[in-house]
């Protein structure tokens, strides 16, 4: 039997310090990836990016499914987000993590495919994700060895899309409508795999339409730069994951890209006359299935005209489950 000076001796205090460790830490883990990777969010803001006298228009910014067949309970929620009621809806790629996710995907977007769209791809929707060392990520960049997967349907998925009535503006310019208004739209391929092509659609954007929006996958800082001095209002962009794993005060470890940590969810002021947008997305690799306050996210942006603000902050609400969306899975 152990007596007082036994439970108060160094050795004994340093037991119970480790073993309190490795409780907390995997009661950790098992939130982050049995609870909050699977509690869908919806977050709202307002910004202030459309010309003067221009009327709202609502943008549903949808990012980083990275989806797995059976993810039903994903595919309902998305799905769903429909009854928002988006005047255009921009995917910022990462769709698949799945030979086979293509008609999951499909099946997701469902009813918002009816609606105006736009989209370019991620490196998940070219290439299959792969197990890897999750330090790797807090390393800089330029110390990685990138690493492919096997090659991704993606040609099937662009084809869905685009029979949909979506459109593809990989390095390409484009006027659409969205509420009644013109919008002028660009985009690149994704940053992160060096497939960017800026010069393709560099020029300045166009200044009758009432919004020029500019969507990329990775928010690289050189395509942001492109994008500003180009004269656009917005850009969207995924890829980050929020950091995926943040901390209290701190907030996102990494972005997994060369935006600074404090930008890597959510809008911000890019340069004086351009905004940028992060989506945190609603997925992640199946090798690394962990959210830790960061939970999945998709976006309702409610785009307003430069004068109906005086704000130099966006208003930023977040949600939880707010679609009646049935239980995780």
């Amino acid at each position: 039997m152990s007596t007082v000076s036994d439970r108060k001796s160094p050795r004994a205090r340093a037991g119970r310090l480790a073993l309190g460790t490795v409780a907390l830490g995997a009661a950790t883990i098992g939130y982050a990836a049995g609870i909050e990777r699977r509690h869908w969010t919806l977050r709202t803001a307002e910004l202030p990016v459309l010309s003067p006298g221009a009327r709202p228009i609502k943008v549903l910014h949808v990012s980083d499914l990275h989806m797995l067949p059976g993810q039903q309970s994903k595919q309902r929620w998305v799905a769903a987000l429909d009854r928002l009621d988006p005047d255009l809806v921009v995917n910022t790629g990462d769709n698949l993590a799945h030979r086979q996710a293509v008609p999951a995907v499909v099946r997701s977007l469902g009813p918002l495919l009816d609606r105006p769209g736009v989209f370019i791809f991620g490196s998940n929707d070219y290439y299959a994700p792969k197990p890897k060392n999750p330090a790797r990520y807090l390393m800089p960049r330029g110390k990685k060895k990138r690493i492919h997967g096997t090659h991704l349907p993606w040609r099937d998925l662009r084809a869905a899309l685009v029979e949909h009535g979506w459109q593809d503006l990989t390095h390409v310019r484009r006027n659409l409508k969205a509420a009644g208004q013109t919008v002028f739209a660009a985009g690149v391929d994704d940053p992160h795999l060096h497939r960017d092509r800026y010069t393709d659609i560099s020029g300045t954007a166009s200044r009758t339409a009432v919004l020029r929006l500019g969507i990329t996958h990775s928010p690289e800082p050189r395509v942001l730069d492109a994008f500003a001095s180009d004269g656009y209002d917005l850009v969207l962009a995924g890829h980050t994951h929020g950091g995926q794993l943040r901390l209290p005060v701190f907030g996102a470890l990494v972005t997994n890209c060369d935006l600074d940590r404090s930008r890597a969810r959510g809008a911000s002021r890019w340069g004086s006359d351009m905004w940028l947008h992060v989506s945190a997305g609603l997925g992640t690799s199946p090798y690394a299935p962990l959210r830790f306050a960061c939970p999945p996210e998709a976006t309702l942006l409610t785009l307003v005209a430069r004068d109906a603000h005086a704000q130099a902050n966006p208003v930023q609400r977040t949600k939880r489950r707010p679609l009646d969306s049935p239980s995780a899975r």
